[in-house]
């Protein structure tokens, strides 16, 4: 297992988001567009996540990895999904509260 970073990863292609999604036990990823108002809301929240957990942390704009959105079903900003052991496990549309995502995170680790 890798040692999770104290920032989000941005992900830059597919392929950078396939070896962290199978690098990494836990992981949370946060889908957001530059233009997103909501998605600006969340950003200290993803950020403070990224800190203060062991899950990997990824940021993918949607803009410059449409594909990669598209093929995750990703059809509003922001979406958060939760993968464990490589798989999708959980997946919230909207501005969350820290707490419900640390709670989503801990269903994933236990």
């Amino acid at each position: 297992m890798s040692q999770a970073a104290t920032e989000p990863i941005q992900v830059t292609d597919e392929d950078h988001f396939d070896e962290l999604i199978e690098a990494n036990e836990i992981a949370l990823v946060d889908y957001y567009a530059d233009w997103c108002g909501p998605c600006k809301m969340l950003a200290p929240t993803i950020d403070e996540l990224a800190a203060e957990t062991d899950a990997a942390v990824l940021k993918v704009d949607i803009d410059k990895l449409q594909e990669l959105a598209g093929a995750k079903g990703v059809r509003s900003v922001p979406t958060i999904e939760f993968y464990q052991n490589g798989e999708a496990a959980d997946r919230v549309v909207g501005v969350q509260d820290k707490d419900d995502l640390l709670a989503t995170l801990d269903e994933a680790t236990n």
